[in-house]
């Protein structure tokens, strides 16, 4: 990507958000949902589902490959290596963002194989291998469309949906189970926490459902921290319009510091991918962290 397409690369997606506006509209007054309609927060959030709807599954494409390698184990410095040099994803996993169920497809592939450096195994052999996933969706509807999707996939005896936000996931008078401090594996999610509400606080209450050893398994887009003060101004003035385009999104927030500073690390192997160039306006991170 030229250096002129990454400048244009976030209008690109708030005139594509733009354009979804009178279907919107058209689907909240189908709804008689006035509420939402001529609420500026609301009708938001309404937009960018309606965007999301027509921009996931290409996002989930063109990100698929490298989080399959996250999550087997084979990142290292942001770059996908040809075998395994660090833990795959296993055990008990939270999934943070869960939406309407992009990634439960790819998840659904290490509850029955996992890779080792000797290859593809049943994970039976392995002795590794996810064994229960919590997706944690707040909203009603994605929720909602989460469980259809579980259901669609056929991971529903060992994929819970958690219909609370990361502050209420211990609480079982919000919903109908609790997830203790301490009893994760694995923490994964895609592009979400860009979005999550008080990003400090629910990323602490994110480590600390971690197990010592446990791993979070990373792939955000993030704050600009190369390009010098020129780029981290203009990205500053993007996210003007991106903030109401984009939902909740935001493109200034330094999630990485957010993660590093969360808690203590054992190891941390966070760092942007080999093909950005150091002048992206919407770069990202990927790797992992270890309690």
């Amino acid at each position: 990507m030229s250096l002129l397409d990454q400048l244009k690369e976030p209008w690109f997606f708030m005139r594509l958000s733009l354009s979804h506006v009178p279907a919107t509209v058209q689907a909240l007054v189908a709804a008689k949902d006035y509420g939402t309609l001529f609420s500026p927060s609301g009708f938001r959030e309404a937009l960018f589902g309606t965007l999301w709807a027509t921009i996931g599954p290409n996002i989930k494409a063109m990100n698929e490959e490298r989080v399959i390698a996250l999550l087997e184990g084979r990142i290292k410095n942001g770059c996908v290596q040809d075998k395994v040099v660090s833990t795959p994803i296993h055990g008990t996993v939270l999934e943070v963002g869960a939406g309407s169920g992009m990634w439960v497809d790819v998840l659904a592939r290490f509850t029955n194989n996992v890779h080792t450096d000797g290859g593809l195994h049943n994970r039976n052999n392995a002795g590794r291998g996810i064994t229960k996933i919590y997706g944690v969706e707040p909203n009603p509807i994605s929720a909602k469309a989460l469980q259809k999707r579980v259901n669609e996939v056929g991971v529903q005896d060992i994929y819970h949906v958690v219909p609370v936000g990361i502050e209420s996931v211990n609480d079982p008078s919000a919903w109908d189970s609790k997830i203790e401090p301490g009893s994760i594996d694995c923490i994964f999610g895609v592009l979400c926490l860009c979005s999550i509400p008080d990003p400090e606080k629910n990323i602490q209450l994110l480590y600390k459902l971690l197990k010592p050893g446990g791993h979070w398994f990373v792939n955000e887009h993030v704050k600009v921290s190369r390009g010098g003060p020129l780029l981290a101004f203009y990205q500053w003035f993007c996210n003007i319009g991106w903030s109401f385009f984009m939902g909740s999104c935001r493109l200034c927030r330094d999630t990485e510091k957010s993660l590093r500073a969360a808690g203590v690390w054992q190891e941390i192997d966070l760092a942007q991918p080999p093909d950005h160039t150091g002048y992206e306006v919407i770069p990202h991170i990927i790797g992992t962290l270890k309690k």
